[in-house]
């Protein structure tokens, strides 16, 4: 399950030849897939937020879902990295199917991501992943009394239920048919914990080039 060593990639994304030769191609391989009744754009999943400040989910930025989101996830990664104009935060970010049947993705970060590792470690004596199980998000709300005024914040806590067998199996096969990722927080310089069924395409490239090194050396 972890792609760590194919996803840490050392050199800095800030503006070096080989980068901005790499990037473009990222970008135009982004086409429109149709896979059975599932859409997605490549590359540019339908983007679903955690609201932190206010403890609601939303369709970006605008549509307000609540203080829950229920999701069968897909693919993921846990990561540190620095996005978003944030800083450098540990991040989860989860793709899964709403329900329009777009490839969608949410993010999390800080003490969120903590939730997430105690809702894996269950699921991984099972023998099982989060793409086995369908989850349920909810908005906490903390509050920061060392501070005054207090400052209020929400964090996501998790629970989750057994999944239909016949779906998990449908969604299973469909993350693998195409390359799941959102290029919108896609860096050279992610530090991934553990990942599932999520393609990073600067991991591809340094793929392809140790492949065709090798193959010059045997030449």
């Amino acid at each position: 399950m972890n792609t760590q060593n194919k996803s840490q990639l050392s050199t800095n994304q800030s503006g070096s030849a080989s980068n901005a030769e790499q990037l473009p191609q990222v970008i135009e391989a982004n086409q429109p897939v149709m896979t059975r009744r599932y859409k997605y754009l490549e590359g540019h999943p339908r983007q679903y937020r955690f609201d932190a400040k206010e403890g609601v989910f939303n369709i970006n930025g605008s549509e307000k879902l609540g203080r829950t989101l229920t999701f069968q996830p897909i693919a993921w990664r846990i990561f540190t990295d620095n996005i978003l104009n944030m800083g450098t935060k540990n991040w989860a970010e989860l793709f899964f199917i709403d329900e329009k049947n777009c490839v969608s993705a949410v993010l999390f970060h800080g003490y969120s991501v903590d939730n997430i590792f105690r809702l894996i470690e269950p699921l991984y004596y099972d023998d099982q992943t989060l793409a086995d199980v369908v989850i349920t998000a909810v908005a906490e709300k903390k509050e920061n009394t060392k501070i005054q005024p207090k400052g209020v914040y929400y964090i996501a806590n998790f629970s989750y239920k057994p999944s239909d067998p016949a779906k998990t199996a449908e969604l299973k096969r469909f993350a693998q048919e195409v390359k799941i990722f959102r290029q919108e927080t896609l860096t050279d310089i992610a530090n991934i914990k553990t990942a599932m069924n999520y393609y990073n395409p600067f991991a591809q490239v340094a793929d392809e080039a140790q492949l065709l090194t090798a193959n010059t050396v045997l030449v």
